[in-house]
């Protein structure tokens, strides 16, 4: 059951991610006019969350299926919790605020997946 929450929050991470790589360009366009430069940077910081949220997904994957007892794992676990901890915070504080609904779904999803991965990881 530990290994099914594991891989159950890998994959609420990873798609999520993923999600924010597909919604990239649509949610840089909602921003009306911009110069070149920030687009470009709203451009990168949504690529970068999106790839945060695959590698976090990733690790924790790749921790469960070679040896989940492991001390290692373990230490992945924490980190990708913390990684998680941090982005709800983030966006409780940012994208929570704004009415776009996915938004809000933000700290909620990175919450969720973190405490999957602790009940899986140390329960």
């Amino acid at each position: 059951m530990n290994q099914v929450l594991l891989y159950v929050a890998s994959a609420l991470t990873g798609f999520w991610g993923i999600g924010h790589l597909l919604a990239t360009r649509g949610a840089v366009a909602g921003f009306g006019d911009l110069t070149p430069d920030n687009r470009r940077i709203i451009t990168m910081e949504w690529i970068v969350e999106g790839v945060a949220l695959i590698s976090t997904a990733a690790f924790v994957t790749a921790a469960t299926v070679i040896q989940p007892e492991a001390v290692v794992s373990s230490a992945v676990y924490g980190v990708a919790i913390g990684t998680l901890v941090v982005l709800a915070v983030v966006s409780l504080f940012t994208g929570f605020r704004v009415s776009f609904l996915p938004f809000r779904l933000c700290p909620v999803i990175f919450s969720i997946s973190a405490a999957l991965i602790a009940l899986g990881a140390w329960l």
